[in-house]
């Protein structure tokens, strides 16, 4: 069998192809022009050069396929353009299903987030049947993905046969952006974090998120959700564990949120008139207010998934980051 893959060179994309390819499918991914390559040197895999953008390039890339893995999107918590991430995540969504649709795809695993679901915050975990809403989604990586999420459902009705899967904050080696989770980790190793905003995050390593993708298209039901999650953490039990697997040591100062957001609006009022990055995103601190705990149990139970201990996910993260020269040599 051939899967045709979507943000193949990506942190999640790459490691679905990683385990395809363990498995014995044929993979070929979907490529921009000047697409970073770096997580698909030496491994087997057809590049198709396209974009989502261009729905000519998509259905001439899947023929001959059997599976398509959707994992590709735009993800910051902060973009000078928010309507080229909404095209990206929201319209390029659409035109690669129609392409599925037309292909004759037989099996459909779209890459959503646990950003969309609904979730209570204070502690108790989300799970895929939590109510939410669009006014509940925090900036514009999580509204476009919501959007996202919904044209995917529409396509049921056409009789593409999908499952969404949720995946909650993967970790592990490969995340070349890197993520704002991955910056997160960057920061602490080089030494720029000396204080912390308390929040709460479910951890799973990639490639166990990537082996849930795979199962997903093999034992999912069409039309349902799953959240690949691991172990629900607050920040600073992630702290303490990135202490233990680098050697440094954890922040110790928590920061009150309510100038941790004035200092966000402040950072992206600079941001928008030098276009750089904000230093703190607006969307990160709103974000952080509630803890993103979730429940992957329907995962477990329907599809097998099995995931490692945080530890060793994070200490994977950390090794991979330093092996790749994104830590200063006086911090390593």
């Amino acid at each position: 069998m051939k899967a045709f893959v979507t943000g193949g060179s990506g942190f999640i994309g790459a490691a679905i192809v990683r385990a395809l390819l363990e498995d014995g499918f044929g993979v070929r991914v979907l490529l921009r022009p000047g697409s970073d390559r770096r997580n698909l040197a030496g491994l087997e895999v057809e590049q198709w050069e396209g974009d989502l953008l261009q729905p000519a390039s998509l259905a001439n890339g899947m023929a001959g396929c059997d599976l398509l893995f959707h994992a590709a999107a735009d993800y910051r918590l902060w973009t000078p353009e928010p309507a080229a991430m909404y095209a990206a995540n929201v319209d390029g969504t659409r035109n690669i299903l129609a392409a599925a649709l037309e292909s004759g795809i037989s099996r459909v695993v779209y890459t959503s987030s646990v950003g969309t679901l609904g979730n209570p915050g204070d502690g108790r975990p989300g799970t895929e049947e939590t109510p939410v809403t669009l006014a509940d989604m925090v900036g514009h990586y999580k509204r476009s993905k919501f959007l996202a999420e919904r044209e995917a459902e529409s396509f049921l009705a056409k009789g593409l046969p999908l499952v969404i899967v949720n995946p909650s904050t993967p970790v592990g080696p490969g995340d070349v952006k890197p993520t704002p989770t991955g910056k997160m980790i960057v920061d602490f190793l080089n030494g720029r974090m000396p204080a912390y905003l308390e929040t709460g995050l479910n951890i799973i390593d990639v490639d166990d998120c990537a082996r849930g993708h795979l199962l997903a298209a093999s034992r999912g039901e069409i039309g349902r959700k799953y959240i690949l999650g691991g172990e629900d953490l607050s920040m600073k039990e992630i702290l303490r564990l990135l202490a233990a697997a680098s050697g440094r040591p954890a922040p110790k100062m928590r920061l009150p949120r309510l100038p941790v957001l004035l200092a966000a609006h402040a950072s992206e009022a600079v941001a928008r008139v030098t276009g750089r990055e904000p230093l703190i995103p607006v969307a990160g601190v709103r974000m952080a207010a509630k803890k993103m705990f979730f429940d992957s149990s329907r995962a477990r139970a329907e599809l097998g998934l099995d995931t490692g201990a945080p530890a060793v996910a994070l200490q994977r993260a950390v090794d991979w980051f330093r092996a790749n020269g994104y830590v200063s040599p006086q911090e390593s």
